[in-house]
């Protein structure tokens, strides 16, 4: 979480760009612990609709601010990291998300951007398929000579978890292909449960004394995900196909070919997949899909448009999270009644107290939800929320739901505003609502004053510390960091360095603790030592530093080398006139806001002396260039004038394809650029710089075959 305020009573249209950095910077750091429940831990605490709302939210506000866009943006994450108990498989192609539309006019937005891109004429047939888009747990099988060698989730989108022994057991999922194929063929679906086998496996749960599952998606989630395979074999859930990674042939034009070709090999497609021309055919389809939605005996939460053309398809890419030629409009959220019984605040990690409504369990949609967020005061403000109130609530295919409005009839007469806390829960300390200068009123966000001697902050701070995408000390998890933060064994993370050491004087020996042994703690300390040594971009990540996420931190990782080229760079650069700050914000996908967040990080006094502790206990190596073997890889690529053979959105995710950095202004460190006709500033600032030149047409002959 971030100590920036929200902004979710100004609508994005009316935020300053002071304000929507900050709620793109909220939004992020919210949607990164949703997307932790739902893909890491399968146990979602918002609804389907209030994640999409979310991210709908911070789609527009990136929209109407392009410049603010961070790095670590929701549009640039797929999933999470795979969990620990299973082998790691590495996707030879990643396995992305899809970009959201929840109208109408979002398709044809959709279809516009489309023919935009590929400088299509208006008179061009634009055929798309659609498909029932299946709420379950998407799934990669790979094929070699026909026969299924590895199964695997998709995981964070790059390295997913091996779990082929529990996909041999799903019976839609053929061990040997039929009829002819590649040497390799890569097909991905999605593994799913129908409503009939999800309330037969919910009673033989209640029969066995366990507890029943959430949904279908989470029960056919919980299935794949056992060590057991005899479990997955027992559990009744199916798989459908709907498209491929590698594939060692391509001999095929359309998406809709390559799916009858699945048909032919023994998988099960979806049959309500039609190919459509045209927005009006594709709504057309969305909704007699959406009117078959409850005969269907399974759980959709809407469609996925595809571009049919494998050819269109390849030359529109990915923008980061997401392919451009697809897109999945989303069914309305389902609604229902119930009562809140009590307001809870929790404690975030940066001190934001965040109000948590604990409601009577309603059924909605065949799933049972008791909590909601609340957002903040002004939330609770804006809809009169009080304790004991009947509320309608909504829900899109998850447990928690997003309150809607209040059914004021029915409140009861005794009722009371609710009053927002103004001390810590978690500590005591005083909870302000600072002054915003830019609005020049109180921020939404009620945050607590006690910084480190507040519980709640210092242990998240310290889980992010060993997070999976940070320091990931096998053995030190989020239940090990709070139970030794309260023990005083870590309150800071050079702590972690020297708990052996520690640990050999004190009386209290970590060996003796329960639950723990000789063996344990011996381990403990060999998977501390292991980490000493560690890539610059996941110290960085590591440190939490605000508007830093993983991929910003790989930027600034591969842009300084060291840790000590980048702690002098950073210092220099506090003097916004000097060109150690020039050459950090012209970093492609930095910008002010995240530069300067590094610049003060390391600038105060604490940060710089937990890091110089810390830096005595760990090394970190430089990292991996993202290739080297092109004529472009490492250098910085700028583009200007007029492109005529491709768009710039295909030149720039060209060259970064090809491990080139794509700057979006001129600097000494420049290495190249790429001047179309009309190139003006940018070409004259080139020159005087001595940095090389070259055509479009000479851009294409650098990179040919490459």
């Amino acid at each position: 979480m971030t100590d920036l305020p929200d902004y979710t009573d100004i609508t994005p249209a009316k935020l300053t760009s002071g304000q929507a950095a900050k709620e793109l910077v909220r939004l992020a750091d919210e949607l990164a612990r949703h997307d932790q429940k739902y893909y890491g831990d399968d146990s979602p605490i918002i609804s389907d609709g209030e994640y999409d709302a979310l991210r709908q939210r911070n789609s527009e506000i990136e929209k109407l601010f392009p410049e603010l866009v961070l790095d670590d943006s929701p549009s640039n994450r797929v999933g999470v990291a795979p969990q620990e108990k299973f082998e790691k498989v590495t996707h030879s192609v990643p396995m992305l998300s899809l970009s959201n539309a929840f109208s109408d006019e979002d398709v044809q937005d959709f279809c516009d951007r489309i023919r935009r891109f590929l400088g299509l004429d208006d008179t061009l047939e634009l055929a798309m398929t659609a498909e029932p888009k299946i709420d379950g747990l998407s799934a990669s099988l790979r094929y070699e000579h026909g026969k299924l060698v590895v199964g695997a989730t998709r995981g964070d989108g790059q390295v997913g978890e091996n779990v082929t022994v529990n996909l041999r057991t799903v019976k839609d999922i053929p061990h040997q292909l039929r009829g002819e194929f590649p040497d390799v063929v890569e097909v991905r679906g999605e593994i799913y449960m129908s409503h009939a086998d999800f309330i037969q496996l919910n009673q033989r749960q209640e029969e066995a004394g366990k507890p029943p599952f959430a949904n279908p998606r989470n029960a056919a989630a919980g299935s794949l995900r056992q060590l057991d395979s005899t479990i997955t074999a027992s559990r009744p859930v199916k798989f459908f196909a709907y498209a491929w990674g590698e594939l060692a042939v391509q001999s095929w034009d359309t998406q809709m070919q390559v799916i009858d070709q699945f048909r032919l090999w023994g998988f099960e497609v979806n049959p309500l997949m039609k190919r459509c021309v045209g927005v009006d055919e594709m709504i057309r389809v969305y909704r007699i899909i959406e009117q078959q939605r409850s005969s269907l005996g399974y759980d959709i939460d809407g469609v996925v448009y595809k571009v049919d053309r494998l050819d269109w398809q390849q030359r529109l890419g990915f923008v980061s999270r997401s392919p451009r030629w697809a897109i999945a409009h989303k069914f309305p959220a389902e609604k229902a009644t119930t009562v809140l019984r009590d307001i809870e605040i929790q404690v975030g990690r940066t001190g934001q107290l965040t109000p948590v409504a604990k409601l009577d369990p309603v059924t909605v949609g065949g799933v049972v939800v008791s909590n909601a967020t609340l957002h903040n005061a002004d939330e609770i403000a804006r809809k009169d929320v009080r304790i004991g109130d009947t509320v309608i609530v909504q829900r899109a295919g998850d447990v928690i739901p997003q309150i809607v409005e209040v059914v004021e009839d029915k409140r009861p007469k005794d009722s009371e505003p609710f009053e927002f806390p103004s001390i810590c829960p978690a500590c005591g300390s005083k909870a302000v609502r600072e002054i915003n200068p830019a609005r020049g009123r109180e921020d939404v966000a009620t945050r607590c004053t006690g910084g480190l001697i507040c519980p709640a902050q210092a242990v998240e701070r310290l889980k992010h510390f060993v997070s999976r995408n940070a320091f990931d000390i096998e053995g030190l998890g989020a239940k090990q960091i709070e139970a030794f933060y309260h023990e005083g064994r870590v309150t800071r993370p050079a702590d972690i360095f020297t708990i052996e050491e520690r640990d050999s004087r004190s009386l209290k020996k970590l060996k003796d603790r329960e639950g723990w042994g000789d063996l344990s703690a011996k381990n403990l300390f060999e998977a501390i030592d292991n980490k000493r040594s560690i890539g610059l971009d996941r110290f960085i990540f590591a440190l939490g530093i605000r508007h830093i996420g993983e991929t910003t931190a790989r930027l600034l990782a591969r842009t300084y080398g060291t840790v000590e080229a980048l702690i002098e760079a950073v210092d220099e650069a506090g003097d916004e006139e000097s060109a150690a700050y020039l050459d950090l914000v012209a970093i492609d996908g930095i910008g002010g806001i995240a530069a300067n967040a590094v610049i003060q990080f390391f600038a105060e006094p604490h940060n710089r002396e937990a890091v110089d502790a810390l830096l005595e206990q760990v090394s970190p190596q430089p990292v991996e260039a993202v290739a080297n073997d092109t004529p472009v890889a490492g250098k910085t690529v700028v583009f200007t004038g007029s492109l005529e053979k491709m768009t710039r959105s295909e030149a720039k995710a060209r060259a970064e394809s090809l491990g080139a950095k794509v700057a979006g202004s001129i600097s000494a460190k420049t290495d190249l650029l790429v001047a179309g006709p009309g190139a003006g500033s940018k070409l004259k600032k080139a020159e005087s710089l001595g940095v090389e030149v070259i055509s479009e047409e000479g851009w294409f002959d650098l990179i040919e075959g490459a």
